[in-house]
């Protein structure tokens, strides 16, 4: 039995980025071998054991054969004649097929050393076609190392299994777990550009693709061009540090103007809504979990309103805010201002611009929570008002305080904006 560290741990140590899980293949073993030796068995599809003390994962050196469309099809083989380059040449790229024994001693038949040096991102053997996970795999990885290249013959591999069909069969759950790694990655824009470049993100992601193209006003947008925009606003969510549901909400926001009518534009008159419209249809067919998927709808149907609350008085910032629920849900609302401050830094020339409307925001939510609501509604009741009267009482003693917080010395103002 040998017990070579192989895949990522292998390669960002040879890379001096930090090593947080190391996995390990083990050559000549059974697997009542490994059961008697203290390893726990966990694998479904093949032989996976849990080192008995510090739960790492050791994998049975293995082969597969291609056996129908899609990841799933595959026949496992897993003894101990299969060998250590066997197992290697079944990875996805040359950097994740180097192998290290317990001496330090590396072992890299397909020269993932030489690419790692060179910046490169290749494809171990022409068995990469059978798996379309890996698509996926390389575009994550070119949003996470964003100063490796593609090599042209891994790109042309990649544009024929488009081609061939093989993403079509790409459960969506798949497609969701890497795209949602691939956004939490350093330069998301990446992942997406490569996708597109290779033609898969017209099969996975139509409502994105169709993006590229489509013209802005130059007066908000320098950048011009939809496609571009939505890339920096993605990698300035990564900047930001944002969450997974706020780099979702900024990848969805702009849906809509993919479907803007020719004789609209450059203006997109009601793209918000078309935008929450698309990006429920996306949510549901990646099923995109629920924290995700909401978020999103509000940013997509409000963040135009949120960018021009500047303009807005006492009443019409509590109507957003009411819009919004953040009464209810002030995390997810602070969520909804960060993904808006990404819009609107991800153009052309801004991106060191202040973003003045989340603060004041917060400062309008802050002023109108500090209404003691119960107060009001037990004195409405008391004097025989019912559901919409409380409501609305509420409502106006909220405007006041925002009326006093945001606009100190100001007659309350009466407006119908927003």
């Amino acid at each position: 039995m040998q017990i070579y560290m192989v895949g990522g741990a292998v390669r960002d140590a040879l890379l001096g980025r930090p090593v947080n899980d190391r996995d390990w293949v083990v050559v000549g073993a059974t697997p009542e071998a490994m059961i008697g030796q203290g390893y726990l068995p966990v694998g479904k599809d093949f032989p996976v054991f849990l080192h008995p003390r510090t739960k790492e994962e050791y994998a049975l050196a293995r082969t597969e054969r291609k056996t129908a469309r899609g990841y799933r099809g595959f026949a496992i083989h897993a003894d101990p004649g299969v060998t250590l380059e066997e197992d290697l040449a079944r990875r996805d790229l040359t950097i994740n097929a180097i192998a290290q024994d317990p001496e330090g001693v590396l072992i890299d038949p397909f020269h993932g050393r030489r690419d790692l040096s060179q910046r490169v991102l290749r494809h171990v053997t022409d068995a990469f076609r059978e798996d379309p996970v890996r698509i996926l795999r390389v575009a994550r990885f070119a949003a996470r190392f964003a100063d490796f290249s593609l090599a042209p013959e891994t790109l042309q591999l990649m544009r024929a299994m488009v081609r061939d069909g093989e993403v079509d069969h790409l459960v969506p759950e798949r497609v969701w777990q890497e795209t949602s790694r691939g956004l939490m990655e350093a330069t998301p824009s990446r992942m997406f550009e490569l996708l597109r470049e290779c033609g898969a993100l017209e099969k996975l992601l139509p409502e994105v693709n169709r993006l590229w193209g489509v013209p802005q006003r130059a007066q908000y947008h320098p950048e011009v061009d939809t496609g571009v925009h939505l890339m920096m606003v993605l990698d300035m969510s990564a900047r930001l540090g944002a969450s997974l549901e706020v780099r979702f909400a900024c990848l969805t926001h702009d849906l809509g103007k993919g479907t803007t009518p020719a004789e609209l534009l450059p203006r997109h008159i009601g793209h918000e809504q078309r935008s929450a419209r698309l990006l429920l249809s996306l949510a549901n067919r990646l099923r995109v979990p629920n924290e995700c998927r909401e978020l999103a709808e509000v940013v997509a149907r409000e963040h135009g309103n949120i960018h021009r609350s500047a303009e807005f008085g006492a009443a019409a910032l509590v109507r957003l805010l009411e819009r919004c629920d953040a009464f209810r849900k002030p995390q997810r609302f602070d969520q909804a201002l960060l993904a808006c401050e990404c819009d609107a830094r991800g153009r052309g020339g801004l991106q060191e611009q202040p973003y003045p409307q989340r603060p004041r925001l917060l400062a309008a939510l802050a002023a109108a929570q500090e209404v003691a609501t119960p107060e009001i509604a037990e004195a409405a009741r008391a004097a025989g008002a019912e559901g919409p009267k409380i409501g609305e009482l509420i409502q106006q003693a909220r405007i006041a305080a925002v009326q006093r917080r945001l606009f100190p010395g100001d007659q309350p103002i009466s407006d119908s904006a927003a």
